[in-house]
């Protein structure tokens, strides 16, 4: 294209940005099969001519045969145990922030020494826990880890 005729092209797409297309064009990009009608049809759903099921019946009473769909999970496994030094930082993460909480609540007047006790108990539970997340590999696992090229 050569810029005198760009510059018409965009002279063209300028006067006609305000007018409004023409429903009936034959220039869509789509059948009229796929036009959506103006006004959209309603549709009846009658309802089943069989009876339903009455809950109380005795014979769908069986085990497995009335549940047919139905499943039910098997009880999750208990929560491992902790021990005392999980706990301790458990407490330690949660409490330091806790007191620091509830003092501030209630207005207490509270020493240099108890801030810094609750601060430190904060991270060194953090600490303690990171510490012991154990994230590196089993220690059974050997020489080999499994990695085949």
């Amino acid at each position: 294209m050569t810029p005198q005729s760009e510059d018409e092209v965009w002279r063209q797409i300028v006067a006609s940005f305000n007018d409004t297309a023409e429903r009936d064009s034959a220039d869509q990009p789509w059948p009229d099969s796929e036009n959506v009608p103006p006004e959209p049809t309603r549709r009846v759903v009658k309802p089943s001519e069989e009876p339903l099921p009455d809950e109380d019946s005795d014979e769908d009473s069986e085990e497995g045969e009335g549940e047919e769909g139905h499943f039910e999970p098997p009880p999750p496994p208990p929560l491992p145990k902790l021990d005392l030094p999980t706990k301790l930082a458990w407490v330690a993460l949660f409490g330091g922030p806790a007191y620091l909480l509830v003092a501030a609540m209630a207005s207490w007047h509270m020493d240099g020494w108890a801030l810094f006790t609750a601060v430190a108990a904060f991270i060194g539970g953090f600490v303690a826990l990171v510490v012991r997340m154990g994230d590196g590999p089993p220690n059974d696992s050997g020489w080999d880890d499994g990695a085949i090229l």
